[in-house]
C-alpha cells in the first residue's frame, strides 16, 4: 500500500532510528533489521503511536552507539508497516518512505532518540523547464538501461517503473535508492532538495558509473584475447596490466628488463661470459614473461649477475697480526701456522698471478681441522665457507645440473662463492675422504678440476656452462683417514698431517679455551667452579679417550651442569675444586681403566705400541705353547697385515732356531698361541711386527722380556726392522705408562723431532735395524742368555745413539 505525503499528518517530534549502511528514500519499500535497544524501543514507541518513524543514516558504520554528532541531520519520515519479532532478540519490520525531513532539535536520546523534525516539501518545477527535465529524464533512463546491459545487478522491473515516472525528483530518489551507492554519495542525493540539481547529481553518478564498467568490459575484452580459457590466473594477470596501461603507468616489464641489462653490465664479467650473458638475455626479451623457458632463463641471469667475478677482499699481510690471530685461536699446530705465514709471505713479495695453495688437514676427529680454516680466514681478512662432503654421492653437486632439468642449479662451489660474494674466499672442503660414489656418478673425480691449480683457473660449472676462476680461492680440505682419499686426489693437495693432542696440550687448551666457554655457556663462575691440572688430567685419563677434544668439552660442561644444580638445589654453599676425588664423584666411576704396567719381566709377554685415531696405546702381545705339531694360533679380532707379521716372525724363528738358541725339536713338540687383548677391539698393521718377533723368541727361549721397554717396527724375513708410522703419539702413550725406554726402527729416528722437547728429556729412543739388537735390548740376559750357535752370525750393538733427547 502506497501513502500520499500531504495525506499524513506529520507531528513535531519523532522516534528516530538510526540506520548504517543505507540511505532511506521517499517511496522506498525495504525490511530493516533492528537489534539495538535503544532502536527497538523507538520503533516500539513509533508503533504505539502513529506508526512513524525518522530515519536518519549513520555517519560511521561500525559504531555501535551513534551520538548526534554522528548522525546526519537530514532523512527520510518513514511508515512502520509490519513488524515481526525474531527468535535472536531482534526485531524484523518492513517501512516505506513518506518524505524527506530534516531534524531541528535532538529532544531526547534515552531510552531512544526522539527528534523535532522539520518536513522538506519538494520544490515544483518551472514550466519553462520541461523540455530540459524531459531531456534529463531520457538521458538517465538511458544511461541506466546501458548500466544494467553492461552487467550491473539491478531490480529487473526498475526500467517499468520508470517509465511511469515524470517528476525529476522522484525520478532522481528512485534511481539512487537502486544504484547501491556509498552513503556519503546517496546521502548528497537526499540532501539536495531542488529536483533539477537532484537529477543533475545523479546523471552525474551514472555516467561515472556506466564509464567503470566500460572500462571493467574492455579489461576482460583485452585480457580475453591472450589467454586461454583454463587459465583464470593468467586472465587475472592480464586485468592488471590493463588496467596499469588505462592508467598511463609504464609497463613493469621493462624496467624489470633494463634492472636485469644493468645488473649484467654492473657485474663486471670477463668479456666472454659478458656475451653469453647478453646473448641470453635477447631470449628473455623476445619470450612471453609466462613462458616455462622464461622463467629458466631468468633464473640463470640472475646467478650469473649475481657471482663474485671480479669483487675480491683485500689480504690482511702482517705476519705478527696474521700469527697472534692463529696462536689465539690454536695451540700448537705450528706446521699449519708456519704454512700459512709462508703465503703471506710471498704474497706480500708477489702480488700478481699468485695462486692460493691447497692443503688438506689429515688428522684424527676433534683436533681443530674445521675451526683451523675459520681460524686462517680471519688471519688473512677474507671470508670464510664451509663446504659439508660427508656422504656426498652425485657428481652434480660438485660440478651442477645441465639446466634442461627442472630444478637445476649450480654445484657447491659455486653456490658458496654466491654466498659469501667475492672470488677469493677460504672454502674449506670438509670430509673429503667420506666423498662416495654411485650411478650418479664419482664426485671425487669432479673435484680434480676444483683442486687442480692448473685446471681450476677455468672450472666449468655444468649449470653455468662458462668458465669461472677459482685460483684466487684457498682450498683448506679435511679428512679423517688419508688413505680414503682417492691417490689422483691426494696429488693434488698439499697435506698437513695434525697429529693429537698430549695430555698436557689438553690441560692447556681446555684451561684456555674450554672451561671458560662451558662455564658461561652453563651460567657459572669462578666463584662456584674451579679446575685443577689434576682434575683435568684424570678427567683426561679416565673419562676420555680419543685424539682431540670434543669429548673432553663434554666432560666438562657435564661437570659445570652438575655443579649448578647443586647450587640451585641448594646443596653446595661453597666453590666445587674439580680434582680427582670431585670428578668421580661428579660423573661416576671411570669410564676407562688404563692397562697396569707389568710388574716383573715375564716369559712370552712383551710390551707393544700401537696407533689409533684417539692417539697412542700401549699393546701387550701375549705368547703360550701347547703340546703341538708347531702349528701357530692368533686371537684378539687380527687384521690380515698383523697375521702376516705373526706368520713372518714365525718363519724367521724356524730359520734362525740355531743361532738364537732353539731346541730344532721345539717346533715339532709344541705349538703356538699369540694372542693381543682387547679381544673385542679390531687390530691390524704391520708395526707390531718386533714385538711378536720378541714375544715367540722369548717363549722358545725361556728369556723374559724386560717390562721396561716398549717397541715398534715393522719386521722382514731376514729380519731387517722397517720403519712405521704415529712415533709421537707412540712415543708418548709409552711415557703416559710408566716406559721410558723405546726400541724404535732406526729410519724413524727423524720423526722423534716431531715430540715436544719437554718429553723427549723423559725418554731414551733406541734405534735398530734388526732383530738381533732387538732381541739383544729386550730379553733379559741374566735370567737367561740368548747365545748365536757356532758363532755364524754376530749380533751387531745396537745404535746406542740412543738418543737420551
Amino acid at each position: 500500500m502506497n501513502f500520499d505525503d500531504k495525506s499524513i499528518d506529520i507531528p513535531e517530534s519523532l522516534p528516530m532510528l538510526p540506520v548504517r549502511d543505507i540511505v532511506v528514500f521517499p517511496y522506498m519499500i525495504l525490511p530493516l533489521y533492528v537489534g539495538r535497544e535503544s532502536s527497538i524501543r523507538a520503533v516500539e514507541d513509533a508503533l504505539s503511536k502513529n506508526r512513524l518513524i525518522f530515519l536518519a543514516s549513520q555517519k560511521e558504520i561500525t559504531e555501535e552507539n551513534p551520538t548526534q554528532d554522528t548522525i546526519y541531520r537530514t532523512g527520510t519520515i518513514a511508515m512502520i508497516m509490519r513488524m515481526r519479532k525474531l527468535s535472536d532478540g531482534r526485531v524484523k519490520i518492513l517501512i516505506q518512505g513518506v518524505s524527506k525531513g530534516v531534524i531541528t532539535e535532538f529532544k531526547q536520546s534515552e531510552p531512544h532518540f526522539d527528534v523535532k523534525v522539520e518536513k522538506i516539501e519538494e520544490a515544483a518545477a518551472a514550466p519553462s523547464t520541461a523540455v530540459e527535465f524531459e531531456a534529463m529524464i531520457r538521458t538517465a533512463k538511458e544511461r541506466l538501461e546501458k548500466i544494467i546491459a553492461l552487467g550491473k545487478m539491478l531490480s529487473p522491473d526498475i526500467l517499468l517503473v520508470l517509465d511511469d515516472v515524470t517528476e525529476p525528483g522522484r525520478l532522481a530518489d528512485l534511481i539512487a535508492s537502486n544504484l547501491g551507492l556509498k552513503v556519503s554519495d546517496a546521502q548528497k542525493v537526499l540532501e539536495t532538495s531542488d529536483p533539477k540539481k537532484r537529477l543533475d547529481l545523479v546523471n552525474e553518478i551514472l555516467a561515472n558509473e556506466l564509464e567503470v564498467l566500460q572500462m571493467q568490459a574492455r579489461i576482460r575484452s583485452t585480457a580475453k584475447d591472450e589467454m586461454s580459457k583454463s587459465q583464470r590466473e593468467y586472465f587475472l594477470r592480464e586485468q592488471m596490466r590493463a588496467i596499469k596501461n588505462e592508467l598511463g603507468e609504464s609497463d613493469s616489464k621493462s624496467e624489470e628488463m633494463d634492472e636485469l641489462r644493468q645488473r649484467i653490465l654492473n657485474a663486471e664479467m670477463p668479456d666472454k661470459v659478458q656475451e653469453e650473458a647478453l646473448k641470453q638475455f635477447a631470449r628473455l626479451e623476445r619470450m612471453h614473461p609466462d613462458a616455462s623457458e622464461a622463467s629458466m632463463v631468468r633464473t640463470y641471469l640472475d646467478w650469473l649477475s649475481d657471482l663474485p667475478w671480479s669483487k675480491s677482499t683485500v689480504d690482511r699481510l702482517e705476519l705478527d697480526n696474521a700469527q697472534k690471530i692463529l696462536d689465539e685461536d690454536h695451540y700448537d699446530l705450528e706446521k699449519v701456522k708456519d704454512r700459512i705465514l709462508e703465503f703471506l709471505a710471498v704474497r706480500k713479495i708477489k702480488d700478481k698471478d699468485m695462486k692460493g695453495p691447497i692443503l688438506c688437514f689429515v688428522g684424527p676427529p676433534g683436533v681443530g681441522k674445521t675451526s683451523l680454516g675459520k681460524s686462517i680466514a680471519r688471519a688473512m681478512g677474507r671470508e670464510y665457507f664451509r663446504v659439508a662432503l660427508g656422504g656426498v654421492k652425485d657428481e652434480a653437486e660438485i660440478r651442477g645440473h645441465r639446466r634442461t632439468y627442472v630444478g637445476a642449479m649450480p654445484g657447491k662451489v659455486i653456490q658458496a662463492l654466491k654466498q659469501v660474494k667475492t672470488n677469493n674466499p677460504v672454502m674449506v672442503l670438509d670430509e673429503i675422504d667420506k666423498l662416495g660414489s654411485d650411478f650418479r656418478g664419482d664426485p671425487s673425480a669432479a673435484m680434480l678440476e676444483v683442486l687442480d691449480p692448473e685446471q681450476n683457473s677455468t672450472f666449468r660449472d655444468n649449470y653455468l656452462n662458462v668458465d669461472f676462476d677459482l685460483s684466487n680461492v684457498l682450498f683448506i680440505a679435511t679428512a679423517n683417514v688419508y688413505e680414503n682419499i682417492p691417490p689422483a686426489l691426494r696429488d693434488r693437495m698439499e697435506t698437513i698431517q695434525i697429529s693429537g693432542y698430549t695430555v698436557n696440550d689438553k690441560v692447556l687448551i681446555a684451561k684456555k679455551h674450554l672451561v671458560g666457554r662451558q662455564m658461561e655457556s652453563n651460567g657459572i663462575n669462578e666463584t662456584q667452579i674451579e679446575f685443577t691440572d689434576e682434575g683435568l688430567e684424570y678427567l683426561i685419563a679416565h673419562y676420555t679417550r680419543e685424539a682431540g677434544l670434543r669429548n673432553l668439552e663434554r666432560e666438562v660442561g657435564s661437570l659445570c651442569r652438575k655443579v649448578a644444580k647443586r647450587f640451585v638445589m641448594g646443596q653446595q654453599k661453597n666453590k666445587v675444586v674439580i680434582n680427582g676425588e670431585t670428578v668421580v664423584d661428579l660423573l661416576g666411576a671411570p669410564r676407562f681403566l688404563r692397562d697396569e704396567r707389568l710388574k716383573e719381566n715375564q716369559i712370552g709377554i712383551t710390551t707393544g705400541l700401537a696407533w689409533t685415531q684417539a692417539g697412542g696405546e700401549v699393546l701387550y702381545v701375549e705368547a703360550l705353547k701347547m703340546i703341538g705339531k708347531g702349528s701357530l694360533i692368533l686371537t684378539g679380532q687380527l687384521g690380515d697385515v698383523m697375521k702376516e707379521s705373526a706368520t713372518a716372525a714365525m718363519s724367521y724363528a724356524r730359520a734362525h732356531a740355531n743361532e738364537l738358541g732353539i731346541d730344532p725339536k721345539w717346533f715339532d713338540e709344541y705349538e703356538v698361541h699369540i694372542h693381543l687383548p682387547a679381544g673385542a677391539i679390531p687390530k691390524d698393521g704391520p708395526s707390531a711386527g718386533v714385538t711378536m718377533a720378541t714375544t715367540l723368541i722369548s717363549l722358545m727361549t725361556g728369556a723374559p722380556v724386560r717390562k721396561d721397554i716398549a717397541m715398534t717396527g715393522e719386521i722382514t724375513l731376514s729380519g731387517r726392522v722397517l720403519p712405521v708410522g704415529g712415533i709421537k703419539e707412540k712415543a708418548l702413550a709409552a711415557l703416559t705408562h710408566g716406559i721410558n725406554t723405546v726400541i724404535l726402527p732406526l729410519a724413524n729416528q727423524k720423526d722423534v723431532a716431531d715430540i715436544p722437547d719437554e718429553f723427549k728429556q723423559k725418554l731414551k729412543f733406541i734405534f735398530v735395524e734388526n732383530l738381533d739388537e732387538v732381541f739383544a735390548l729386550a730379553l733379559d740376559k741374566k735370567s737367561k742368555r740368548v747365545e748365536s750357535t757356532k758363532g755364524k752370525k754376530k749380533t751387531k750393538e745396537p745404535s746406542t745413539t740412543t738418543t737420551a733427547a
